[in-house]
């Protein structure tokens, strides 16, 4: 049974082109006569969207990382949704084959789900190898790309109105720095364009409040150090984009000789396992990775049986969970 990678070899052309042209993407550049040949070998081949549902008898899915195993223990996020995306495939029986953006391979998958960040160069590989691609933590809608990602505006919500709930109205960030593997690519934190929206909405924001550090807790114990001993006035409830730059700045809090919650509330992101055992027990956002994991896994399986004509974006809500930190 013909396949869209089928189309494109006898056309000469990308699978992704295919796709767009046989879903009437108005937005494609394309030749007519290239449009024309790909109609033509598509009847040729008597190729139909439904028949990629019969991949689905024993799949197969590709699933792409940014992380290596190293850096998943640094900061547990990404072996979470992870252990997710294994857990329903174990219970689906179906098969996960972890690949390098470095050495993808072209084997037939059903599917595959790409974790963490991606620049456009490596997106342009990924959708090259499969038209059924999933990104995972990054938001691909602007690229007419699926997405599953965390409602980030939704998140900041609960963390400042618990904050103001509570009376404080100098509130500071500790956003994340990271970079695209490849190119480097700076990658603004989700989390930081919503803390802003979100006080600038109040009036509130106080851009010497904003901190950035890479995602660890070492490197969140040291800005936040040279953060306290160089400011002229502190901000009395802080946000972090992760647990581990939460505790890194609890430890940097405590060495200065503040207090937590008296002298600085703090609320944390993610809620790994280690957060409830910190001294005092963190405050954090609350996100069910295990369960983004598995909705990955039930999402590229439901987009495999049929070629959807819109990317869709799916957007995870999470909850706060309040512990001594910022009580």
């Amino acid at each position: 049974m013909a396949t869209i990678r089928d189309i494109a070899k006898m056309a000469g052309v990308s699978p992704a082109t295919v796709s767009r042209v046989l879903n009437y993407d108005q937005e494609l550049s394309v030749a007519q006569e290239t449009k024309q040949r790909i109609f033509e070998v598509a009847e040729e081949l008597n190729y139909t969207k439904h028949k990629r549902a019969n991949k689905i008898g024993r799949a197969v899915i590709r699933l792409v990382q940014w992380y290596d195993e190293a850096e998943e223990l640094a900061d547990l996020y990404y072996l979470s949704i992870r252990l997710g995306i294994e857990k329903k495939a174990e219970e689906f029986n179906i098969q996960i084959r972890r690949e390098s953006l470095t050495e993808l391979s072209d084997t037939q998958v059903s599917g595959t789900i790409a974790l963490g960040k991606f620049d456009a160069e490596q997106i342009r590989q990924l959708k090259h190898i499969d038209e059924n691609l999933l990104l995972v933590d990054f938001d691909g809608m602007n690229m007419g790309l699926n997405s599953l990602v965390v409602d980030f505006d939704q998140s900041l919500d609960l963390v400042i109105d618990h904050f103001i709930r509570q009376g404080h109205q100098k509130i500071g960030i500790l956003s994340g720095e990271e970079k695209t593997k490849h190119n480097l690519q700076p990658i603004e934190d989700p989390r930081l364009i919503a803390f802003k929206l979100k006080m600038k909405q109040i009036n509130l924001y106080r851009p010497e409040f904003t901190m950035t550090a890479p995602f660890s807790m070492e490197a969140g114990k040291k800005v936040m150090a040279d953060f306290l001993a160089n400011a002229h006035e502190l901000p009395n409830a802080l946000f972090a984009s992760s647990d581990a730059l939460a505790v890194g700045a609890m430890q940097a809090i405590q060495a200065a000789g503040l207090r937590i919650p008296e002298d600085i509330s703090v609320v944390g992101f993610n809620d790994v396992s280690v957060a409830k055992y910190v001294s005092p027990a963190l405050s954090t956002i609350k996100v069910e990775t295990e369960w983004m994991g598995e909705l990955a896994i039930l999402t590229i399986l439901e987009l495999a049986k049929e070629f959807s004509p819109v990317p869709r974006k799916i957007m995870l809500g999470t909850k706060l969970i309040q512990r001594e930190s910022s009580k």
